[in-house]
């Protein structure tokens, strides 16, 4: 692996682990357990790790933003999780947030050396 790619790893770990939140809150107005989670995001580009997943679900709860239920009925009981209404108002906030930065670094992006002279 040359130095580019450990870079890379690294950079996309820190960017995925500030992302994962913000996408498991969005599937998150109808009651869903953990690995039912990891395959709806996967189906859409977002792979989640079982092993990230079920700790920010507890994170998440234990915050306040979700709230869960046992499901006792089926032969193997699962924990279904929903957004809270603080949890509503978190994602809604969130999403705000992140259209914001990606606008604003979108614009940089586009203009990225154009008028600079390295000055700034």
């Amino acid at each position: 692996m040359n130095d580019a790619t450990e870079y890379m790893d690294k950079l996309m770990q820190e960017l995925r682990r500030g992302t994962i939140t913000i996408g498991v809150l969005s599937q998150l107005s109808k009651p869903q357990y953990g690995y039912s989670l990891v395959t709806m995001l996967a189906e859409r580009g977002i792979h989640v790790e079982p092993g990230t997943m079920y700790p920010l679900l507890r994170r998440l709860e234990k915050q306040g933003l979700l709230v869960s239920e046992w499901d006792t009925n089926e032969t193997r009981p699962r924990k279904y999780y929903l957004l809270s209404d603080t949890g509503k108002e978190v994602y809604e906030l969130l999403v705000n947030e992140w259209k914001t930065i990606a606008q604003r670094l979108n614009n940089i992006i586009e203009v990225k050396g154009e008028g600079t002279d390295g000055d700034d």
